[in-house]
């Protein structure tokens, strides 16, 4: 060995180094040859809502796409376009006439159906060759003058730097991270008496009481059952289990956010009519994907919804601040004592009784 020559001692077997590697043929793996296609498309569409603000919309390809994969605007008036094409192992010659085909479609049918293209995005799972990287750029530069759009490549480079980033974090593991195994979901522990009546004094329930709910005994069950699923991961401290909780968290809480804003424009009402059902109903609709990696039922995911409101981060009237600030100057300390959500970065509270 010179004496320049650094040793550089192996790692232990076994040793994780950083997370999986993003490998594109993963597509392929999942859906095999035929359908690798259309899982790579489904996966840029989920990667722009993720990364790009905006209502994201895809356009099946019967009978024709247009040259449109996904877009971000209003197809009559101005969009922002990704076309996929899953190339492996590379983008060559041989593909770039297929790149100029979904350009021209697009280009034309703009112009037939009268949208404004702003940008047209290129999205392969590989890289282009020597020739074919030349080609590009010389083809780009013309293109983006004649036309006064803005043309872009993510190519493997660009894309596994758009997933690796936090906001693509769901998309990354579900296409890409292997699946892990998961404890079998809880079962749902029925609500006895006294916790019913315990739990009437809980804020969350008080917000439902202000938006007019007559019935509250199903949303009891739920954040009592969410209760004990989130005291249970805290208290074993599986990293998995606890980050995938704190992002169902912060998920659900966003949603609440986007149906509020929005309840508030449309209704001049103290009670924000429709509210609590919109917002249930959407974590419904994205249990699937909420209840990613831990052991949860739909009623679990509700519940996780009424920990947030009981942890004075939502309500469901307008003026649920207010409820939320009187809660805690009367009997809000006692109510704290026993139905207080869990810090997902603390020691948990006692187990309810």
């Amino acid at each position: 060995m010179s004496q320049d020559a650094v040793a550089v001692a192996p790692l232990p077997a076994g040793v994780p180094v950083g997370e999986a590697r993003i490998n594109f043929a993963a597509h392929q793996a999942r859906a095999n040859a035929q359908g690798a296609r259309q899982d790579f498309e489904e996966m840029i569409g989920q990667l722009v809502r993720a990364v790009r603000p905006g209502v994201v919309k895809m356009v099946a390809a019967n009978p024709g796409d247009w040259g449109i994969d996904v877009f971000v605007g209003d197809l009559g008036g101005s969009v922002t376009v990704w076309q996929s094409k899953y190339f492996m192992p590379e983008v060559s010659k041989s593909h770039q006439a297929q790149i100029r085909e979904s350009f021209d479609s697009v280009v034309a049918n703009a112009a037939k159906e009268g949208f404004a293209l702003t940008q047209w995005i290129l999205c392969v799972p590989s890289s282009m060759d020597g020739p074919t990287t030349k080609w590009w750029s010389t083809w780009k530069r013309k293109k983006e003058r004649d036309f006064g759009f803005v043309i872009d490549l993510w190519d493997e480079t660009e894309l596994r730097s758009l997933l690796i980033s936090p906001d693509a974090e769901t998309v990354r593991r579900h296409y890409y991270e292997p699946a892990q195994a998961t404890r079998p979901e809880t079962s749902v522990v029925g609500l006895a008496d006294e916790d019913a009546e315990r739990l009437e004094t809980a804020l969350f329930v008080r917000q439902l009481r202000e938006a007019g709910h007559v019935e509250v005994t199903s949303s009891k069950q739920q954040f009592f059952n969410a209760e004990l699923l989130a005291r249970e991961i805290v208290d074993k401290g599986v990293p998995a289990e606890v980050a995938a909780l704190s992002s169902a968290d912060a998920t659900i809480h966003g949603v609440w956010e986007d149906h509020f804003n929005e309840a508030c424009q449309t209704d001049e009402g103290a009670r924000l009519a429709g509210l609590h059902k919109s917002v249930m109903s959407e974590i419904r609709a994205q249990h699937t994907t909420l209840s990613s990696g831990l052991p949860c039922g739909p009623v679990h995911t509700c519940g996780l919804m009424h920990r947030v409101v009981d942890n004075r981060r939502a309500g469901w009237v307008r003026h649920w601040r207010q409820i939320a600030d009187e809660h805690v100057r009367g009997d809000g300390e006692q109510s704290q004592d026993t139905t207080a959500a869990v810090a997902l970065d603390g020691p948990p509270p006692a187990s309810p009784s």
